[in-house]
This record gives structure tokens, C-alpha cells and sequence, in this order.
């Protein structure tokens, strides 16, 4: 039964919550600050009912920071220490506002009104980001029953927007063409630095991702079939060369074997040969890991030194695209469908678990499949058409 008192011109409901089952000892749930002793009792009414129902939870007064810090200490165990490192900057987003608000304190309203902000600033893949990791956080909290509502269950997702239409924008693909390819390699090949033009052949000709293809070794390499065995991807965040991580790929459909070109086979054969000489040559200080592209010592590039290589290529070419090493996936993409390839054995080469990305280049189809989609369309209604004329 629940007790009454008037303190300092407000009122105090007391409940009795019964024995605690880890001390054994009666505990109390009080709360005070109500105006009158009615919204006292009608309070106190709901928090027996609750005990009765067994569905009370004791808001927790731990602070979102504090929380976050345990959440991530318990989702490190499970997940790759990409993803972490991913939820980790994302979460930064929602501590910079809540980081001393007790956990409990957060609200629809609040957490609603903070997405909608972030919306303002960042992209729509980085607001699923944040509130990915938002949702998750919550989530725990809830399971946990440290919070009695989710705040972020009933989240509407702000309509993402431009302000300004650009009637005059022109889009620059973030792919190259055949002819523009062709301009790339060989500049790799007659100006390129030692390993560019073997390095960047296979991401054109074979599509993996740069991570998965830096992270490939010579066991990895299959002379016989003419294929690579995609099982890992490279992760460095520090581009500290020697502090890289091989991870698991992106998704379990990105463990596959693709086939490459002869001429790709045989670029790779002549460069295994040269990097077993660069072993001999520094041998006293070579760490052999068997990468397929290493340095001096035995490391893989990092990702930024790659990129870093391309841009001294694309600065010997006359264009305006801004090409990284992903572009050279959408490349390969756009001709495997440019020759006809269907999506699924494009998809299945690429290691996609939809076909999203795919679609996307189609969407943005180079010049010659356009040319030749309208002048297939056009020779196949040929016939209807003199009819028509």
C-alpha cells in the first residue's frame, strides 16, 4: 500500500516494491514534486499496478555517455572492429548532445528533433548511419530495462532534400570509359610507378573491392584456372602500413572466386617474379606475408597510398571525374554490362548481396551501351516502323 506525505508545499508518493531478490532486503519506490496528493495517488496507483504486472522498470540514472561506453564494450565482442569503429563515430554524433542527460531522460521528441538537425548537415547514408547506431543503443538500454520507452521506435526519418535545384549541374560519372580506361593503363603502363599498372589492371579487369584486392596472396592466386579467391579485405584506419588488420569481406557473398583475363594472369605471374627478387634483394628486413602486392618490407599498400598513386595518373589525363580506387569497381561494372553480361553473373563476380549498386550504373549507362541500346531498339522495331512510315 502506497504512503502519502506533504513536503516543502508539494507531495511524496512511497511504494512498497517488496524484497529485493539479489539483497533480500524491502525496498521503496518514492518519487516526490507532485502539486497535489491526487496526481500523487494516481501515480502511485500506476506503479503498483506495474509491480503487480510485473512490467516496472527502474529508469536508470546512468548517463547516455556512460552508457554508450558500456554498450560498445559489449558490442566490440560481436562485431568486426570496422563495424565498432563505424558505430563508434556515428555515436559521437548523439554524444555531443546527450553525453550527461541520464540514458532514461531521452525522449521521442528530443531524439527526433536531433535527427532532424544532423539532417541538415550530413548525408542521407550517414543519417541511416547514426541512427542505425542510435536504434541499437536504445535498444540494449531497453532490453536491459534500464529506459521504459524506446525513443527511437517510432522515428520518422527526415525527408532529405537540396534547397537549390541545379538546372545547369552536369553529373561526372564516377566511372571511366572504355577509350578513358584505356587512356588510364597505359599511362600506368608507360609513366606508372612499380606495381601500378598490374595493381589497377586488376581492378578494372576482376571488379574487387580495394580493400579485398591489396589483401590477396600468392595462395590466393589460381594460375590453372585463371582466377583469384576473394577471402578477406584489408582495414587500416591508422595508415600506419604495418598496423593493417585482414578481415573478414563485407558480406558473405563477397567470398567468391572471379575470373580474370589472361593478360591480367600474366601481368601478376611477371610481378610475382619481380617481388621475389625485391625478397632477395631485402631479404635481412623483408617480412614475408605472401601479399601479392607488398613493399620493400613485405607490407601492402595502404588504401590512401593507392589512392594517392592514382591521383598522380589522373593528373596526366584531360578530365574532370573524380575517380578513386572504388571507381575502378563501377569501371568493370559498367562494361561487364556494356558487353552484355547479365546482372546475376555480374553480381555474383562483384560479391553483392543485391543488385543496388548494380542498378545504379545501369542507371547511369555509359555512352556506347546508350548508343547501342537505342540502335538495338531501333533495328529490332525496324520493321514495324517502315509500316508505320
Amino acid at each position: 500500500m502506497a504512503h502519502f506525505r506533504e513536503k516543502n508545499g508539494s507531495w511524496e508518493y512511497i511504494v512498497s516494491a517488496g524484497k529485493d531478490p539479489v539483497t533480500q532486503k524491502y525496498t521503496k519506490i518514492r518519487k516526490s514534486g507532485f502539486r497535489t496528493k491526487t496526481a500523487a495517488k494516481n501515480e502511485a496507483r500506476r506503479i503498483e499496478e506495474e509491480l503487480k504486472q510485473g512490467t516496472y522498470v527502474k529508469e536508470s540514472s546512468t548517463t547516455f555517455g556512460a552508457f554508450v561506453d558500456q554498450w560498445l564494450a559489449h558490442y566490440e565482442k560481436r562485431a568486426k572492429v570496422s563495424s565498432v569503429r563505424a558505430r563508434r563515430i556515428a555515436a559521437k554524433r548523439l554524444l555531443d548532445v546527450w553525453e550527461h542527460h541520464p540514458v532514461s531522460s531521452i525522449t521521442l521528441s528530443m531524439y527526433q528533433q536531433r535527427m532532424d538537425d544532423l539532417s541538415l548537415q550530413f548525408s542521407e547514408n550517414y543519417i541511416d548511419s547514426i541512427h542505425s547506431t542510435g536504434r541499437m543503443i536504445f535498444n540494449h538500454a531497453h532490453k536491459l530495462q534500464l529506459i521504459k520507452v524506446n525513443p527511437t521506435q517510432h522515428f520518422e526519418k527526415p525527408r532529405m532534400k537540396k534547397d537549390v535545384v541545379e538546372e545547369d549541374y552536369e553529373e561526372i560519372e564516377n566511372f571511366l570509359e572504355l577509350d578513358e580506361l584505356e587512356e588510364f593503363l597505359l599511362l600506368a603502363k608507360n609513366k606508372g610507378l612499380r606495381g601500378d599498372l598490374e595493381l589497377f589492371s586488376l581492378l578494372a579487369y576482376g571488379g574487387p573491392r580495394i580493400g579485398e584486392a591489396i589483401s590477396l596472396k600468392e595462395t590466393d592466386l589460381y594460375l590453372v584456372t585463371n582466377e583469384i579467391n576473394i577471402t578477406k579485405t584489408y582495414y587500416n584506419p591508422s595508415n600506419n602500413k604495418k598496423k593493417f588488420t585482414l578481415l573478414t569481406p563485407k558480406n558473405r557473398k563477397s567470398i567468391r572466386k572471379v575470373e580474370l583475363d589472361p593478360f591480367v594472369i600474366q601481368l601478376l605471374k611477371d610481378y610475382l617474379k619481380l617481388q621475389k627478387e625485391t625478397k632477395m634483394q631485402n631479404r635481412l628486413i623483408y617480412n614475408d606475408q605472401g601479399f601479392i602486392f607488398a613493399d620493400e618490407e613485405g607490407y601492402p599498400p595502404t588504401i590512401k597510398k593507392v589512392a594517392i598513386r592514382l591521383q598522380r595518373l589522373m593528373k596526366m589525363m584531360d578530365t574532370d571525374k573524380h575517380i578513386t580506387p572504388h571507381s575502378f569497381r563501377h569501371t568493370n561494372i559498367s562494361l561487364l554490362l556494356e558487353a552484355g553480361v547479365p546482372v546475376a553473373e555480374i553480381q555474383r563476380r562483384v560479391g553483392h548481396s543485391d543488385t543496388n549498386m548494380i542498378m545504379k550504373v545501369y542507371a547511369h549507362m555509359t555512352r556506347n551501351v546508350k548508343s547501342k541500346a537505342s540502335q538495338q531498339f531501333s533495328s529490332h522495331l525496324s520493321e514495324m516502323t517502315k509500316k508505320l512510315q
